[in-house]
């Protein structure tokens, strides 16, 4: 996905556009890596002074509901960042160090589709956790 489809998403859903808004899909349309609410709201004070964290993570939420930024959880901490454009169901793997993120071609669960006999699997999460190259070096 990129920032012009996020903001025609957005207003598809009948979403006020707004500067805030725009700022923070552009950050995330940027950086194509995973950040946290606080590193968007940091990046913005500049533009925004007196920006509150709520009105920061309530976007976001509201981002996460409509698929435009896809969630993910490390270091307990809530990290997003913009969809990626690949279709269909994938998973990542994830540098913990810059965040930057590669997709993984095939599903994991196909080398384990018999989970549990009385067991109906709904959904998974699968996600690889190191550091890139550049990290490394």
């Amino acid at each position: 996905m990129n920032l012009e489809q996020a903001l025609q998403l957005l207003k598809d859903k009948g979403y006020k556009y707004t500067g805030k808004r725009e700022e923070m899909l552009k950050i995330c349309a940027d950086e194509r890596r995973y950040l946290s609410a606080r590193d968007i709201m940091e990046r913005m004070r500049g533009n925004y002074p007196s920006l509150s964290f709520d009105t920061v993570y309530r976007n976001i939420s509201t981002f996460v509901n409509l698929g435009i930024l896809e969630e993910t959880e490390f270091d307990g901490e809530g990290k997003f960042r913009l969809s990626c454009s690949t279709t269909g169901h994938h998973h990542h793997i994830i540098c913990t160090s810059c965040g930057k993120t590669i997709s993984v071609p095939h599903c994991p669960m196909t080398v384990m589709p018999n989970v549990a006999e009385d067991f109906v699997v709904t959904g998974h999460k699968f996600e690889v956790y190191g550091t890139c190259k550049a990290c490394n070096e």
